[in-house]
């Protein structure tokens, strides 16, 4: 019998390195004309916008070295700074309202309640609709609003940086929300059925079972939430375009602006802008390369396993 189960796992191990052979050997045939398109579609675009950021330049042909120049350029414009501590004001709102208005319908829709399918689609729907759409349709809403007390809502900063908040939770709460029922299916019955005996409330089974076992679930939202926040570009295009414009210290900052259209903004100045926005591009990918990475490690710390 021993003789026999050995002859078969012999069978089975040549049978597997008779099929790993030939994968191996098409390993480069299969793999090179992804990593080709990556490198032409990401590194090389990637490593060339970091060179054209230290060039004064209207094309990448006509580029010319002029070291950190623009990088000084950058830190010096204060509608750059302004940017930064809107967008920074901005993602914290936006990361904190989204999860938690998304964690709790979750948990709600996994409640048993009847017709949490229907609701769950209802909720996602808005993640359908594209930004520049979606800025248009709430500026119309915000300004029939906001007519009744005889201002818009390009006129007031806050009205603008409430506005663009509401807009981006209405469109990505239902997207978290399904990421969040994903994690709240994961977690076992056993355990929840365990604390009932136990005694636990309800409030302590969500504090101390359900949340620390769908921590994969948050630090997924969170990633995608801080990620969105600070690349948000179309939907401030749309909505405020940055407005309203003040004078501060001589120079023009455009209130409502966040990190991505600023960049835009500043390389449609004119030519001697394009090197600096460039280096405003490359700061604002390590800035969120940095807070990503920040947040994954600290999210990730905090989960369990099952």
């Amino acid at each position: 019998m021993k003789k026999g189960k050995k002859m078969k796992n012999s069978g089975q191990t040549v049978n597997s390195q008779l099929l790993r052979k030939p994968i191996r050997r098409c390993f480069p045939l299969f793999v090179m004309p992804t990593l080709i398109c990556f490198c032409i579609g990401f590194i090389w675009p990637f490593l060339q916008g970091i060179y054209l950021s230290f060039c004064d330049f209207n094309t990448p042909k006509d580029a010319k070295w002029i070291g950190v120049g623009n990088y000084a350029k950058a830190f010096k414009d204060a509608g750059f700074i302004h940017a930064f501590w809107n967008t920074a004001g901005f993602a914290v709102v936006s990361i904190i309202l989204i999860n938690v208005v998304a964690f709790f319908i979750a948990y709600a829709l996994t409640q048993k309640m009847a017709g949490a399918n229907l609701f769950r689609t209802v909720f996602f729907m808005p993640n359908l609709i594209g930004g520049v759409v979606l800025g248009y349709i709430w500026s119309m809403i915000f300004d029939a609003i906001l007519k009744g007390y005889g201002t818009y809502l390009t006129s007031n900063a806050t009205y603008g940086f409430w506005g663009l908040v509401i807009l981006v939770a209405w469109q990505q709460i239902g997207y978290m929300m399904i990421i969040y029922i994903a994690g709240f299916q994961s977690v076992p019955g056993d355990m929840i059925e365990a604390a009932k005996i136990d005694g636990a409330t309800g409030w302590q089974t969500l504090t101390r079972v359900i949340i620390p076992n769908i921590m994969p679930s948050v630090t997924i939202c969170t990633f995608l939430t801080l990620t969105n926040s600070f690349k948000m570009f179309d939907q401030n295009l749309a909505l405020t375009g940055g407005a309203p414009s003040v004078m501060m210290n001589g120079a023009k900052l455009n209130m409502t602006e966040l990190l991505a259209l600023n960049i835009y903004s500043t390389y449609n100045i004119n030519k001697s802008w394009h090197g600096a926005a460039q280096a405003k591009a490359v700061v604002f990918f390590l800035l969120v390369a940095v807070l990503a990475i920040a947040q994954l490690t600290a999210t990730r710390s905090k989960e369990v396993q099952q």
